[in-house]
């Protein structure tokens, strides 16, 4: 645990944020894909943390990129800088070492861009990024990815920005135009609809597909169980397994989505 400053504090673009933390003894060790537990000033009569994703991290800051959506974040973007905050971290297994002879497709659903930007930032070459969102304005990023030399495909739910139609339509059209190139890595992250969309195509074109999970979180780091999927083991059989402590990055086929309450993200 570490007792962080706020370095800085702003809009990024309409409801979301960006929030730099002075963090010199968690930044260093980050991994992308980990996440912080942060305790949120002024809601300290809950007894929870709230997990975030990490979107940047150098030797002495990092960066958490938001959206307020509820009590708790509405909170947080009342947090000034030079405010002290609490942070556990860095907290999960983070994604794998990229395998540098398939080409990288990162898959992000809305904010769910934060931790694949870490990862792009730090891979050794580029591929495409795939984004979607309802509507244009929860498109993010797309200016950083751009920067790093990638090929950003956007997909708005309303058609304001992009293809119209969910992410998923991105990647399949470009899997149909670069049928027979060279194999593919894929990295996601985002709601669960998505993430089981996406982990469908990863399996029926033989790509490894690393899906990073989004689950309500007690302690994030595994003690209270709150967290749990289910997870196949190389033996076959099916187990529980902490999406704080285990993960939140598990390969495609190792997750046992639930049957019932489908989706219609295909």
């Amino acid at each position: 645990m570490a007792v962080s400053l706020v370095r800085s504090h702003s809009e990024k673009q309409a409801g979301y944020r960006e929030l730099v933390l002075e963090a010199p003894t968690i930044a260093p060790l980050v991994r992308p894909g980990q996440f912080v537990h942060l305790r949120i000033p002024r809601l300290e009569h809950r007894l929870l943390r709230r997990p975030f994703s990490i979107f940047m991290a150098d030797q002495d800051t990092l960066t958490i990129l938001y959206k307020s959506v509820g009590t708790g974040t509405q909170l947080l973007t009342q947090v000034e800088q030079g405010e002290a905050v609490s942070l556990l971290g860095p907290l999960g297994n983070g994604f794998p070492e990229p395998n540098n002879d398939h080409i990288p497709l990162l898959i992000a659903g809305g904010y769910g861009v934060a931790p694949l930007y870490l990862l792009a930032s730090r891979m050794a070459r580029t591929g495409v990024l795939f984004v979607g969102g309802r509507t244009r304005t929860d498109i993010l990023c797309d200016d950083e990815f751009e920067a790093l030399g990638w090929d950003v495909q956007i997909a708005t739910e309303d058609g304001s920005r992009g293809i119209q139609g969910l992410v998923t339509s991105a990647l399949d059209a470009w899997a149909a135009n670069n049928a027979g190139a060279e194999p593919a890595e894929l990295f996601a992250c985002g709601p669960d609809g998505m993430l089981r969309a996406v982990g469908e195509r990863a399996i029926t074109h033989n790509w490894k597909g690393w899906l990073s999970l989004d689950k309500h979180m007690g302690c994030g780091m595994g003690a209270c169980l709150a967290c749990v999927q289910r997870i196949r083991q190389p033996d076959g059989s099916i187990e529980w397994e902490r999406v704080c402590k285990d993960g939140p990055i598990f390969e495609a086929r190792e997750i046992v989505w639930e049957q019932e309450n489908e989706d219609n993200h295909e």
